[in-house]
């Protein structure tokens, strides 16, 4: 994540986009304006802090489908809906998708700004647990073959016994495998090790 965070302001509506702009501007924020999603889509920022204000409705690619979108690209800008066409199902499905929340037109500028800075910290804090993730993905990148084999049984609760058995080896031998995987994890606990499998989904496979 780098640079000042970003407001995007996605909607279809001109002279909405522009007040949206002035308003947040005047406080410090910066801001992009889209006037589609297809125009969002095409200048997709990546690695960039922020958050998304999107209209639901609008020509081309529509609100929720450009949420989808985002969602199947590991999309971690937060996404605030102003609208003056939802309800109170549209909400719950925004919401149930991963929205921040989903705001009326016209909207007060103190419920704009509560739900600016909400997304800005959960943006945060996303970002973060993505660098996380990828420092512990760049770890297990690093094993061996027979070492990534030996972490798989390990994290499953396997003994040493049992997994020199399955993969045909000694138990000397999965004792060094062992040691040299928490060596590169630096981890000092087998509950550490277990920990980074189930945050990677390695435990669900």
């Amino acid at each position: 994540m780098t640079g000042a965070p970003v407001i995007h302001i996605v909607d279809d509506d001109a002279s909405f986009r522009s007040s949206m702009s002035r308003l947040l501007k005047a406080s410090g924020y910066e801001t992009q304006l889209y006037e589609s999603g297809n125009a969002f889509l095409d200048r997709l920022p990546v690695g960039e802090a922020g958050c998304i204000l999107l209209d639901l409705r609008m020509s081309g690619v529509q609100g929720f489908e450009l949420q989808e979108r985002l969602a199947r690209t590991g999309n971690v800008l937060p996404i605030i809906f102003l609208t003056a066409h939802g309800d109170i199902g549209a909400g719950v499905r925004a919401i149930k998708a991963g929205a921040e929340d989903f705001l009326p037109k016209p909207v007060s500028r103190e419920a704009l700004f509560e739900c600016v800075e909400r997304a800005l910290v959960r943006n945060v804090q996303q970002c973060q647990q993505q660098d996380r993730l990828k420092a512990m993905r760049k770890l297990v990148a690093s094993f061996t073959p027979r070492e990534a084999e030996v972490f798989a049984l390990v994290v499953r609760g396997k003994q040493n016994k049992q997994i020199a058995h399955e993969l045909g080896t000694t138990v000397r031998t999965i004792k060094a495998h062992r040691q040299a995987v928490m060596e590169k994890l630096d981890v000092r606990s087998f509950a550490e090790a277990v920990s980074i499998a189930e945050r990677l989904g390695m435990l669900a496979e």
